[in-house]
């Protein structure tokens, strides 16, 4: 006789619904006392906990684009499949930092072939551009800059990059048809999304910029002129539009044909919407043919007991994330661990801030002179194990005092042609890491440079402002030529720098994915989660939270006054860690920072292999997967 069984109730799948805790996502209304709720940009919202995943996870800075990316993993789709799909929403429903006719980098890592491979959709400078196109009307004539501002002129524009990396990427790692990739965003362009809180600062700030482009201003300002507010619903058919042409023709529809003309009449336009005048870009329909995305190799090198590789040039920000990796690694980092470690990452100590700030000083410098499109310039010995090699890292530790901060740093000699110093930096943009069943990996930092780009919008699209990534002057102080120049076909240099961590001296145990939006300081806020994560033990939440600190190549060392665990009050001189600097001769600012650090963790729970997410709380993103109890 059979033994009869107790029917068992069937579990709900949760997948891309609910946290790890098991209490359900509310995905983007944008409105108080919802748990997805954005925040203004200065904003930290504390008490963000660790999300843990059995096979797949998405991290991106916001949850309507998380939820996008997560439900095509829950199909069987591939990370580059999910990437596409994040894009296509973020675009829509963060166009202050990052569009569909914005500029990217991504590294992807395949599970089955243990190859990291870095794909590079960064803009180009028109085939028209001259070394002086930032800075002169008319090399020949009219000598004064671009009107209203290089940034807010035509000028800046470059030739979009993203959605032909995106396409190249596809090709060689997506499994679900690319057609099926674009159905979240255009319903959401379509039937409307509430305006978060990042987004209603952004156009308030940018209010008086966006009423010169009639196109913007109608979309982000009401009828009599005013900033849309936080939780106006937004509807997008144009936006839409373009998603299903793109699902259809594939990237050529934003390169070739009507969208295409339409992108490059907004670039060539002379006159705002309020009458007064625009210098306009000189890019054609033929730069927008002839862009490709590049397969690139990324730089790799090891770190202690793990193996990082990051984003390779024309983005500086892998080599500087790797420098100062490399430089810290003559120090015994572990012992300067926070302390009173919290869910917000704990304490930094004086000693660990001093030494990671001090190593980016040094990092900074280096990159500020020698790294910038390496298809133009190269890198001294054509090579960045030059700039990254034990022997060299060693001795630039040297020149660290435990004591007492550097200030500016010197970069090192390094032989090659003199190059001018170039200190450009960058702004807006946003970044997501996503990890498949497969065990395949995608990190991608990707962006429109500064808040809303060059506040040109074409068919529901902002246009980016990422040639003012370039140097404006060919020459620096001392009449030496800057590498970071513009030159026709060039891209600018980017400090974004998505990176992937590996057990071991090679790819194949894969541990860590990480990246951050916020322009020049982005090798900082992935410095401090990669060595919160590897020296201090910090999991995948408490890293990302932890205080953004560093220091670019300047007198001032940077710690974050928006996280909960810093005392700003009466200039910091009350909190030990901000005075504990200063005696050590650091000027410190504690300005609200504002990383997006999204991290995805790969460790052992119970036995089994889970992944462990985390996403910034100074933004809106969330973390999704196939959710489990740790």
């Amino acid at each position: 006789t059979q033994t009869p069984t107790t029917p068992t109730t069937p579990v709900a799948d949760n997948s891309c619904l609910t946290s790890a805790g098991g209490a359900p996502v509310v995905v983007g209304s944008g409105l108080a006392g919802d748990p997805a709720a954005p925040e203004p940009a200065s904003g930290y919202v504390v008490g963000h906990k660790l999300v843990t995943a059995k096979t797949y996870m998405v991290v991106a800075n916001h949850p309507l684009a998380t939820k996008a990316g997560c439900d095509i993993l829950k199909a069987g789709g591939s990370a580059v499949d999910a990437a596409v799909a994040v894009q296509a929403v973020l675009g829509l429903v963060e166009p202050q930092s990052s569009s569909l006719a914005g500029g990217a980098f991504m590294l992807h890592y395949d599970a089955r072939t243990k190859k990291v491979q870095a794909y590079d959709g960064r803009e180009t400078a028109p085939a028209a551009a001259t070394a002086n196109y930032l800075r002169y009307i008319d090399d020949a004539g009219n000598l004064n800059p671009p009107v209203p501002s290089a940034r807010a002129s035509g000028r800046s524009i470059g030739t979009p990059g993203v959605m032909r990396m995106l396409e190249l990427a596809h090709g060689d790692h997506g499994t679900l048809p690319w057609n099926a990739l674009f159905g979240q965003g255009t319903d959401l362009a379509a039937n409307g999304f509430k305006v978060g809180g990042r987004l209603a600062a952004a156009i308030a700030s940018s209010a008086s910029n966006l009423k010169r482009d009639a196109e913007a201003a109608a979309y982000f300002l009401d009828a009599a002129g005013n900033p849309k507010p936080l939780g106006t619903t937004l509807t997008n058919p144009a936006y839409a539009e373009v998603l299903r042409a793109l699902a259809s023709q594939g990237a050529d529809a934003l390169y070739t044909g009507p969208i295409a003309a339409d992108i490059v009449a907004k670039i060539q336009i002379t006159a705002g919407a309020d009458g007064s005048t625009i210098t306009p870009g000189k890019t054609t329909l033929a730069d927008l043919r002839s862009y490709k995305a590049v397969r690139r190799e990324p730089v790799c090198t090891t770190y202690r007991a793990y193996y990082v590789c990051s984003m390779s040039p024309p983005s500086s920000g892998g080599i500087g994330v790797l420098s100062s990796l490399g430089i810290l690694e003559n120090f015994d980092m572990a012992r300067n661990a926070p302390t009173a470690i919290d869910l917000e990452g704990g304490k930094p100590t004086v000693a660990g801030v001093h030494l990671v700030a001090e190593a980016e000083r040094l990092a900074y410098a280096d990159r500020d002179k020698y790294v910038a499109d390496t298809d133009f310039v190269p890198l001294p010995g054509g090579s960045a194990d030059t700039l990254l090699n034990k022997t060299y890292m060693r001795a630039r530790a040297g020149l660290i005092s435990t004591t007492r901060s550097m200030g500016v740093a010197q970069a090192g000699d390094l032989g090659a042609v003199p190059q001018g110093i170039d200190t450009t930096v960058e702004r807006g943009t946003t970044h997501l890491t996503i990890v498949d069943r497969q065990g395949d990996v995608v990190t991608m930092t990707t962006t429109v440079e500064s808040t809303l780009g060059s506040y040109h919008m074409s068919r529901g699209i902002m246009l980016n402002n990422q040639l003012t990534d370039f140097s404006a002057s060919p020459v620096d102080t001392a009449g030496l030529p800057v590498a970071n120049r513009v030159a026709p076909g060039k891209r600018p240099r980017s400090t974004m720098a998505p990176t992937m961590v590996f057990n071991g001296s090679a790819p194949g145990d894969f541990f860590m994915a990480t990246g951050s939006p916020g322009g020049g300081t982005i090798i900082q806020y992935v410095v401090k989660t990669v060595v919160g994560a590897l020296d201090w033990g910090l999991d995948a939440q408490q890293a990302t939270s932890l205080v953004d600190f560093g220091a670019s190549n300047s007198l001032t060392t940077s710690v974050g006054g928006e996280h909960p665990n810093i005392d700003t009050r009466n200039n910091g001189n009350n909190d030990p860690l901000i005075a504990g600097l200063r005696a050590l001769g650091h000027t410190v600012s504690t300005s609200a920072q504002s990383s997006g650090i999204s991290t995805i963790i790969r460790r052992q729970s119970a036995g089994t292999t889970v992944l462990t997410g985390g996403a910034d709380p100074r933004r809106e993103g969330i973390v999704l997967g196939d959710t489990a109890t740790p």
